[in-house]
């Protein structure tokens, strides 16, 4: 095996997450043969790559075999593998379904967030970026329609700085925007037909009146992310998808 693949691996383990554009990234989405080095090395620890094609970024994750053997014997785990509680889970479920489902949209059609009308031509152009598509949520909004049902400001600020820690989310000013691993660690596939037409359905009938495009320019402009509560408690590691009881 190459010294690359082990060097790809220790950069994951040591920085979260990887940009797709990044040199090695590129590599061992395009070579066959690096990919199965990288994951054979993966697969000798229970764990692996993950990627998708509308996501800006890679990671790493448990196998699911292995999960039951590192988590099973801690309660939590029958939520989450986070170590966030009932109220952090329903608030990454929320942001994600209002920033990632239209996102996905977005890039199937191949639209940019700030598209007036549709381009007859898009579907010839590659898959926009995740940065290009995401659209941020307005932190009032957002605790104006959850805050009563996620414990009110206290524990939702206090959620919002555990995932902004965990890499899910960002916070530019008062603009909740989407982080890294929101797009990776979340399965769409099993969650999207439950969000869309059961827990969730009343949302997405009012959610354009409560997201709003922030152009980058504006968000590379915006104040830092406000300070984080000093008593919140340390989350569990990362290792795979969130998961509902």
């Amino acid at each position: 095996m190459s010294d690359d693949s082990q060097i790809l691996i220790a950069r994951l383990m040591a920085h979260q997450t990887l940009r797709r554009e990044d040199k090695m990234v590129k590599r061992v989405l395009s070579d066959e043969h690096f990919r199965a080095e990288v994951d054979a090395r993966l697969a000798a620890c229970g764990m692996k790559l993950l990627d998708n094609v509308y996501a800006d970024h890679v990671t790493l994750a448990l196998q699911r075999a292995i999960e039951p053997k590192v988590f099973g014997a801690k309660d939590v785990w029958q939520n989450n593998n986070f170590g966030l509680a009932r109220d952090g889970v329903a608030l990454l479920v929320v942001l994600w379904a209002l920033i990632i489902l239209p996102k996905r949209e977005r890039q199937e059609t191949h639209q940019h967030a700030d598209d007036d009308q549709n381009d007859m031509f898009g579907t010839e152009k590659p898959v926009p970026r995740a940065e290009d598509t995401s659209i941020g949520i307005p932190y009032k909004a957002l605790l104006a329609d959850f805050g009563d049902k996620l414990g009110k400001k206290t524990r939702m600020d206090m959620n919002l700085g555990i995932l902004s820690k965990l890499g899910f989310i960002e916070r530019r000013g008062d603009i909740v925007v989407e982080g890294p691993l929101l797009d990776l660690l979340m399965d769409t596939d099993l969650l999207k037909e439950r969000i869309i037409n059961g827990a969730l359905a009343d949302v997405f009938k009012r959610a354009p009146a409560q997201i709003v495009h922030i152009p980058r320019e504006v968000l590379a402009a915006a104040n830092d992310p406000e300070p984080e509560p000093a008593l919140e408690p340390e989350p569990v590691p990362a290792a795979e998808t969130p998961t509902e009881e």
